[in-house]
C-alpha cells in the first residue's frame, strides 16, 4: 500500500501528528489526576471526549458518504490543532481548571465524531488498487501504535522535565505535518449526486445492513464489548502509576508505551499477512489474550510485571480491533 503516493503522504503525516496526540492524552490524564486526585474525574474527562463521538459518529458517517472527505479531514485536523493550542495557552497561563479540560475534551470529541469515520472511508480514495486495502488498514494501525509507543514515552519524560503544557504545544504543532500531507495529495474527487433521501433514512439503511449481515453483526457486538469492558483500562493508568506502583509521569509513560509496543508488534504481524483467511481464529486468540493480560495486570504491584501484562493486553486489543476492522 505504500506504493500509493497519497497513502505515503498520509502515512508520514499521521505518524508525526499521532505522536503528538498521544503526548497530549498522557498529559491530560496526568494533569487531571494531579489537580484532583480523583479517579472519578479521570473517567468524567474521558467520557466527555467519547460520548459526542458515540452519539454523532453514525450521522457523521452518512455525511462523509455524501461529501468531499478530503475537505472534511482538512477541517477536522485544523479544529483539532486549535483545540491543542487553546489547551496550551490555558495551561501556560496557570489558570487551568478541570472544567476547562472537560469542555475542550467534549469539543475534540465532536471533531473526532466527524474525523474518524471520514478518515476510515478516505482509505478507499487513497488506495486505487483495492487488493492493497487490507495491508493499508494494518499499516494504519501500525502508525497509531508506533505513535502510541513514542508519544507516551516522550510525553512522560517531557512532563517530568517541563510540565504538561509543553506536550500540548508539541501536539498543536504536530498537526502541521498531517495538514501539509493532506494539502499535497492529488485526489480525484468525483462529485456525488445530490441525494433526495433524508439523512435518517440512509442511517437506518446502514443499521439494517449491519444488523442483517451476521458476520458484521457479530463483530460489532464483540468490538462494542471490548470497547466497554477492555479498552478503558487506560483511563485509570495514572492511578496505577502513582498509587499502586509508586511512580510519577515517567512511570505512566512507560506503562502506556509497553501497551503501545504490544499493539505495534500485533499490527506489524497483521500487515505481514497476505490473506484474511484465518482471521476468525486470530480474533478469538487476541480477545482471550487481552482478557488474560488485564486480569494479570490488575493483581500486579511490580513495574516490570505490569509492563509485561499491559504489553500482552495491548497486543490482544489491537490485533482484535484491526482484524475486526479488516
Amino acid at each position: 500500500s505504500l506504493g500509493h503516493r497519497n497513502f505515503r503522504l498520509f502515512f508520514g503525516g499521521q505518524l508525526v501528528s499521532l505522536t503528538g496526540t498521544w503526548m497530549q492524552q498522557i498529559a491530560i490524564s496526568w494533569l487531571v489526576y494531579r489537580l484532583t486526585d480523583s479517579p472519578l474525574l479521570l473517567g468524567v474527562v474521558v467520557f466527555s471526549g467519547q460520548v459526542p463521538t458515540f452519539l454523532l459518529a453514525s450521522f457523521a458517517g452518512v455525511i462523509a458518504d455524501r461529501s468531499n472527505r478530503h475537505r472534511i479531514l482538512i477541517i477536522t485536523q485544523t479544529l483539532a490543532m486549535i483545540q491543542a493550542l487553546v489547551l496550551t495557552v490555558i495551561v501556560f497561563s496557570g489558570s487551568v481548571q478541570v472544567w476547562h479540560i472537560i469542555a475542550l475534551s467534549a469539543f475534540i470529541g465532536i471533531v473526532n465524531a466527524f474525523d474518524i469515520p471520514t478518515r476510515q472511508a478516505f482509505f478507499i480514495e487513497m488506495i486505487e488498487k483495492k487488493d492493497d486495502l487490507g495491508n493499508a488498514i494494518a499499516l494504519n494501525s501500525s502508525i497509531v501504535n508506533s505513535a502510541r509507543f513514542l508519544g507516551p514515552t516522550i510525553g512522560g519524560l517531557v512532563i517530568a522535565g517541563f510540565g504538561e503544557g509543553v506536550c500540548f504545544l508539541v501536539n498543536g504543532l504536530s498537526y502541521m505535518a498531517v495538514l501539509a500531507a493532506l494539502r499535497a495529495m492529488r485526489i480525484k474527487y468525483e462529485k456525488k449526486a445530490a441525494s433526495d433521501r433524508h439523512i435518517l433514512s440512509e442511517l437506518k439503511e446502514g443499521f439494517q445492513y449491519a444488523y442483517g449481515f451476521l458476520p458484521i453483526r457479530t463483530l460489532l457486538k464483540l468490538v462494542a464489548l471490548i470497547s466497554i469492558a477492555g479498552v478503558p483500562y487506560t483511563v485509570l493508568m495514572p492511578v496505577f502509576a502513582r498509587d499502586i506502583l509508586g511512580g510519577g509521569p515517567s512511570t505512566l509513560g512507560f506503562l502506556m508505551a509497553s501497551a503501545g509496543i504490544g499493539s505495534l508488534i500485533g499490527t506489524v504481524y497483521l500487515a505481514s499477512r497476505s490473506t484474511i483467511r484465518g482471521l476468525g481464529r486470530i480474533i478469538v486468540f487476541a480477545t482471550s489474550l487481552l482478557g488474560a493480560g488485564l486480569i494479570a495486570f490488575s493483581f500486579s504491584t511490580h513495574m516490570l510485571l505490569s509492563m509485561a501484562f499491559v504489553f500482552c493486553a495491548g497486543f490482544g486489543m489491537m490485533v482484535n480491533m484491526a482484524s475486526c476492522n479488516t
